[in-house]
């Protein structure tokens, strides 16, 4: 269908193929018959400048992750100096016709205008709103938070075509972006489920106890996890047989585990770091329910997260706090807390291990739903009828 065709996909904050959503639609665009090539930054695990899986070539660049104004200005610099100096040499090797840039941060249309002068398109896979982002992790506005409006609205006017992972981001698409709504597609990010494959888990993620909570995500300052102890407190302090696994990275993981010490949890909770698919799966499938502890910032109320979709694949029961896209993406699969107050939200969790039946009715709205309605088999024809349009 694209033969012929060469994309170059742009991500600046994971490296592929860990940024499970972008290895999708990477994969899909193969599939169909486009070339496809992505610069992404090296991380532990990941540490090849070049590689090759499944036919798609693989351009990974040093990135050491900033934490505050100088270390993101200092990050962000050195991307975007590999991002150039990686698709210079791909342009040469190969010209590409197209190139699909996930934020954040919203930079990378600075790459992309330079190749826009010898007719490639730019397409903006909006993952993140990046100024709702920053008023969540600093609570205020200001110079940063102007700035960073001003970024995501010379990407839109730079963008050919945008993708929306939900529609309250095509909203800020239309609304903020000015995109026209024809050059707008909604892509969610709905698990394969050829790899999240259900099976029986392993108990010795359990460390000896009953029953196991699984949270899979980033670690940084809007996720929650801080929460999450707050609600572990509460939940061991009224059964001694549910363990705690947390997988996932980000900048704030030492400072949760130091948490955890000082707060004398560190035997109820596991931190597992980035781990493998084979890992995560199963640690997941181990798990009786899975929480999503994010903070009610509008950076999260409009989010749709991953963690969700993949929870309801594993057909596992969910407790989150209260939020827009949340709702939309569970529904019944999911228990929803008061929000910011961990005792409901640890409230939540021990009903669901008093009421095993209940437990299992959500596990299986949630499976169905993604089986039906919300699977990458869903989205990647979404994708390719959007991509038809931008290499029309």
């Amino acid at each position: 269908m694209f033969k012929g065709k060469h994309v170059l996909i742009i991500v600046e904050n994971l490296p592929v193929p860990f940024d499970r959503r972008v290895w999708q639609e990477a994969n899909t665009l193969k599939e169909h018959g486009a070339d496809v090539s992505i610069i992404c930054p090296k991380t532990k695990g990941y540490n090849e400048s070049f590689e090759q899986i499944n036919g798609i070539d693989i351009y990974r660049h040093p990135l050491k992750e900033g934490k505050g104004i100088f270390g993101y200005l200092a990050e962000y610099s050195s991307a975007l100096f590999w991002e150039y100096i990686l698709s210079f040499k791909i342009y040469c090797k190969k010209r590409f016709h197209v190139i699909h840039g996930c934020n954040p941060p919203d930079l990378i249309f600075i790459v992309a205008l330079f190749y826009k002068i010898f007719g490639v398109k730019y397409v903006f896979d909006h993952h993140d709103i990046n100024p709702e982002l920053y008023t969540a992790k600093y609570s205020k506005k200001g110079f940063f938070y102007k700035f960073l409006i001003l970024m995501e609205r010379l990407t839109f006017a730079t963008a050919n075509y945008s993708i929306a992972t939900n529609d309250s981001y095509k909203e800020i698409a239309i609304r903020r972006g000015k995109m026209p709504e024809h050059r707008v597609e909604v892509v969610r990010s709905g698990p394969k489920l050829d790899r999240l494959t259900i099976n029986k888990g392993d108990n010795r993620y359990k460390k000896g106890r009953d029953f196991l909570i699984g949270y899979v995500g980033v670690i940084g300052e809007q996720e929650g996890l801080d929460l999450l102890l707050e609600s572990v407190k509460h939940v061991v302090a009224k059964r001694k047989d549910i363990q705690f696994a947390i997988v996932g990275g980000g900048t704030e993981l030492q400072t949760i585990k130091e948490l955890t010490h000082k707060m004398e949890l560190q035997d109820y909770v596991d931190y597992y770091g980035r781990v493998d698919d084979e890992t995560m799966i199963n640690i997941l499938n181990t798990a009786d329910v899975c929480v999503n502890p994010d903070k009610p910032t509008e950076m999260n109320n409009l989010s749709t997260m991953n963690k969700i979709m993949e929870y309801m694949a594993l057909k596992k029961p969910i407790v989150q706090y209260d939020l827009k896209e949340g709702r939309v993406s569970a529904q019944k699969a999911s228990l929803y807390a008061e929000n910011t107050s961990p005792e409901n939200f640890a409230e939540k969790i021990l009903w669901l291990f008093d009421n095993p039946d209940v437990r299992n009715e959500m596990g299986e709205f949630g499976y169905s739903r993604v089986i039906n309605e919300l699977s990458w088999e869903f989205e990647s024809e979404k994708l390719i009828k959007f991509y038809n349009k931008v290499l029309s």
